[in-house]
């Protein structure tokens, strides 16, 4: 009798469904196609050593007791993390929501309008609340949206300040240490000079060319940067402001004093702290300077029967498209966190976040009044949660946290002795009395009980804000548990997801993500960990992290491993500066190439040049594979001045490279090291892996290979495992260890989604993982066959075989029929599907993967629409339909069009939206008609007050 494994339940195919698969490919058996694909010398030469696998129930209380390993204090540490309430009917609705979590980046704008209005709603929060007419819809944390904001300036500098040679970047000395570290590690390839000092003293020299402050300060101290301001723009200098988000509830926003840039997080908008992240960080800037501004922009505009609707604006800004000419190599933001963001503010409206921020500034006041009788010395002049004590003669730091700590408090100890004290939104009464207590018997001191919280205020009349927020009727609607659901739910019947079909979109990996690897996130003893609590208080995380990384330094047979880099793209940037370290240690520092295939991931180039190198692109020859002729003569051309290799593997033209192994050959013979881009990873695992290959480095997206979910474009995870000599480089952090190419704000970067990789990777174990990639390329190479006849891939293998994805080839059929990849994309949406990966890597091409997670059924029932759509395709052709009036070209066909009295196509109604009778079992609505993308951009309305009148 056979066991209904977890592995079982995550892989769509049985064994009984091979026969016909390889049948159809036309191999004899799964090990034969997997030796025909993967090259024989990069095999591994026996199986993982991993732990046997767990069943879902054995994990579920593993996870559960390691969680229970982290202690409950109360922490009042702060410096940008600050425990939060997460609303209820935003957790179970969004946050555990596969709807929400499972749905891939809007790049497919007709199918994503609830997640682009969510998004939107987000935008229009960071717009009110900083003052700034244009906001992204979030970037990773605040400390790299400061290293944007830095890098953003630095491009921004008039041709007269280039010519002077301003290089300089003055940092206030307040900002919180881990941002300024991550700057600094920005900062220095790119050939910028972090001058840091008091900004009240600074002396503006050409050299400078753009100003970062904290608001409030690292202190806590809310300082008066208008002045300041005004004199920077006179010295032609921009001003970026980091900015507490609940605290300029309360002050006057920084765009109204003139700031270029103001960026933080999000995080305090009922993010839980998860020991440093995942939450959204934000990032607002002037509308002239839109197409600089990294990150993505959610814009209105039209459908072609004029509807307003929402899109992805000014796409042409992304990474992949824009390659090493791109302003930045962000790719996967926080777009899940941002909606829970921008969902907080609905539910709260502009009323509930005054109450909130009011409440925390005035326990903030009421503490301060207290400790002051207790003898203890405010040295802010004027604050919003943040207190910064001297402490008196009689008490000592020591003293003071030994006491803290047995009543299980954590409070901020500063160098220099002072204590601090951060105060959030769970902070209650009983809390405050708590602290006095605590302070109190450190001073030797009786007190007396407080027994209520006066509203009070000590902001000045000049820092109070006084222009409104939030007045479009969204944030002041839905205030009942009720109407938010609903309105939550409308949104969400708007968008496709893994919860209505397969995502077929190559080098994504759209795999589940199980409901079990998912429910230990809403654990609290996993959501309420500051991520600079004592490392004894957070042994769970520790723990996990501990055992997560053993896991991947053997899956990818490295010796070393950070968890640091909270996104993919952050990952193979974080890669390259260890690898600048590394040469520096050993002279080698003057080398400035990085060598890149055409069939590298599409971000590869934007993060070199953001790691301070210059690529160098390698062609490929016409079956898709690396021109081994041109990079050898490259390599040894450049041998002294190439720093690296970045190859991706298997290809993003979806093959497995038989010379890969003497490629790194070469690439080593030059003195250079070998960077494997990890997207593809899924096609690896169990059967070799990058250190097998000959890589000395690599980055994994855990939101591909390893089950975490895409969350409608973040969160990622981009650990980035080394080989031996590469350890001492990796990112350190000021608050644990030692400060060195600081990537992340946290420690751990977005440590609290680990868990659903060490979920996946504990209950499919060995097998169940080297099962998943064989059945991935299984998969794979069973569509490419199905549509080998009506379309024809544009890459296979030395062995004519794909990896785990394919490229169709749609080029002739556009030249043959008029109808062109984005029709095929867009008509697939009146099926019921997600287009796939569209015009990348090669344009005029579809991308297609089909992960190891789909069943047959639904494998077939792709085939049988996409063949369907050939044969739309050759009505077209044949003259048998309209060439201007026709499914695909006006295609998707929303509900309101198809309900509507009159209908003037050439087709049926029930052609437009039931081609084929399976539809009709699972019909996915769209609710707008194809979008105007250049309306959209020709006009960007970033903001739910936008109107095309």
């Amino acid at each position: 009798m056979k066991t209904a494994t977890f592995a079982n339940r995550h892989i769509g195919i049985s064994e009984e469904d091979y026969p016909k698969m390889l049948e159809k490919i036309g191999v004899k058996s799964l090990d034969e196609l997997i030796d025909r694909t993967i090259p024989a010398n990069i095999r591994l030469k026996e199986p993982l050593h991993l732990d046997p696998a767990m069943t879902e129930r054995e994990f579920a209380e593993h996870i559960n007791k390691l969680a229970a390993m982290n202690q409950p204090f109360k922490t009042y540490i702060g410096t940008g993390w600050y425990d939060t309430v997460t609303p209820a009917v935003i957790q179970r609705n969004v946050f555990e929501n596969p709807v929400w979590y499972t749905s891939y980046t809007p790049y497919q704008a007709e199918i994503s309008q609830g997640r682009l209005e969510a998004l939107l709603n987000f935008q229009t929060v960071i717009s009110d609340l900083t003052g700034m007419p244009l906001a992204n819809c979030s970037l990773l944390d605040e400390a790299t949206a400061a290293a944007e904001a830095a890098t953003m300036m630095f491009g921004l500098r008039s041709r007269a300040q280039q010519k002077g040679g301003a290089t300089t970047l003055f940092v206030d000395e307040e900002i919180f240490p881990q941002t300024l570290a991550v700057v600094r590690t920005r900062a220095l390839p790119q050939g910028i000079q972090v001058q840091v000092g008091k900004y009240k003293e600074l002396n503006f020299t050409p050299d400078i060319f753009g100003c970062i402050v904290q608001y409030p300060n690292n202190s806590g101290n809310i300082e008066d940067y208008r002045e300041f301001t005004r004199q920077a723009h006179e010295a032609g200098c921009k001003v970026a402001v980091a900015a507490d988000i609940m605290a300029l509830v309360l002050l006057v926003p920084p765009g109204e004093w003139d700031a270029d840039i103001v960026f933080g997080s999000s995080q305090r908008l009922g993010t839980p702290l998860f020991y440093g992240g995942p939450s959204a960080a934000y990032f607002a800037t002037r509308d002239e300077y839109k197409r600089n501004m990294p990150g993505r922009i959610i814009g209105l505009s039209k459908d072609k029967y004029g509807h307003t609707c929402y899109r992805m604006a000014l796409q042409t800004r992304e990474q992949h498209i824009k390659r090493e000419k791109a302003t930045s190599n962000i790719c996967t933001a926080q777009a899940l966190l941002a909606t829970m963001a921008g969902f907080y503010a609905v539910y709260h409206g502009p009323d509930g976040l005054k109450e909130i921020a009011k409440r925390i500034h005035s326990l903030t006041n009421c503490l301060n009044k207290q400790l002051t009788k207790l003898g203890y010395v405010q040295k802010n002049e004027l604050f919003f949660d943040t207190l910064r004590l001297q402490l008196p003669e009689n008490v000592s730091t020591q003293k003071l946290q030994t006491i803290a700590m047995s009543k299980k408090a954590n409070l901020r100890y500063f160098d220099n002795g002072d204590v601090g004290i951060s105060i959030d939104e769970t902070t209650t009464l009983a809390d405050i009395n708590h602290l006095l207590n605590i302070f109190g018997i450190a001073a030797e001191t009786n007190i007396q009980e407080i027994t209520d919280i006066p509203e009070t205020s000590s902001l000045t009349r000049e820092l109070r804000r006084r222009t409104g927020f939030l007045s479009h009727e969204v944030f002041n609607k839905y205030h009942t548990e009720t109407e938010m659901m609903r309105y939550i739910k409308r949104l969400e019947r708007k968008d496709i997801s893994l919860t209505h079909s397969m995502i077929s979109l190559g080098s994504c990996t759209m795999k589940l993500n199980a409901a079990a690897e998912m429910l230990p996130l809403s654990n609290a003893g996993w959501m309420n960990v500051h991520p600079l609590v004592p490392k004894e208080q957070a042994e769970g995380y520790q723990l996990l992290i501990q055992k997560l990384g053993e896991q991947l330094k053997t899956i990818t047979g490295f010796a070393g491993i950070t968890f640091q880099p909270n996104s993919g793209a952050a990952g193979e940037y974080t890669g390259l500066r260890i690898i600048r370290s590394y040469l520096e240690s050993i002279g080698q520092g003057h080398r400035h190439l990085v060598l890149i295939p055409a069939s590298a991931h599409g971000t590869n180039p934007a993060s070199a040049v953001q790691a301070g190198y210059e690529p160098l692109v390698c062609a490929c020859d016409d079956r898709g594979n690396i021109d081994l002729n041109d990079l050898r003569e490259k390599a040894e051309t450049h041998k002294d001045e190439l720093a690296a290799l970045m190859i991706t593997y298997p290809s993003t033209h979806g093959i497995f490279e038989a010379d890969v192994a003497e490629i790194c050959q070469i690439i080593h013979q030059c003195g250079a090291q070998v960077y494997m881009d990890g997207a593809n990873m899924n096609a690896q695992v169990g059967l070799t892996n990058p250190a097998t290959i000959g890589a000395d480095l690599c980055h994994l997206n855990l939101h591909k290979t390893f089950a975490s979910p895409h969350g409608g474009g973040g969160p990622g995870v981009g650990p980035v495992c080394v080989a031996e000599h590469l350890i001492p480089f990796l990112p350190g952090h000021a608050s644990f260890d030692h400060e060195q190419n600081e990537v992340a704000a946290a420690p751990y970067g977005s440590a609290g989604i680990l868990p659903i990789t060490y979920a996946y990777i504990c209950m499919m174990g060995t097998e169940g993982l080297t099962r998943a990639t064989e059945v991935a390329i299984l998969n794979a190479n069973y569509l490419a066959a199905c549509f080998e006849e009506a379309y024809g891939t544009v890459y296979r293998g030395t062995n004519v075989f794909v990896g785990h994805e394919m490229i169709l080839e749609c080029r002739k059929l556009h030249e043959e029929s008029g109808i062109s990849e984005n029709d095929i994309s867009k008509r697939l949406m009146d099926y019921g599907y997600h287009a796939p990966t569209l015009s990348f890597p090669v344009h005029g091409t579809l991308m297609i993967e089909p992960t190891e997670s789909e069943s047959l059924a639904e494998l077939d029932n792709f085939v049988e629409v996409m063949l369907q759509i050939r044969k739309e395709i050759e009505e077209i052709k044949r003259g048998d339909a309209s060439a201007d009036d026709n499914v695909l070209v006006n295609a998707p066909h929303p509900e309101y069009e198809i309900v509507a009295n009159e209908w003037e196509h050439s087709y049926s109604r029930e052609k437009a939206a039931y081609p084929i009778p399976s539809v009709r079992e699972n019909k996915f609505w769209i609710n707008v008609a194809r979008i105007d993308n250049t309306l959209g951009d020709r006009k960007l309305l970033p903001t739910r007050y936008g109107s095309f009148n």
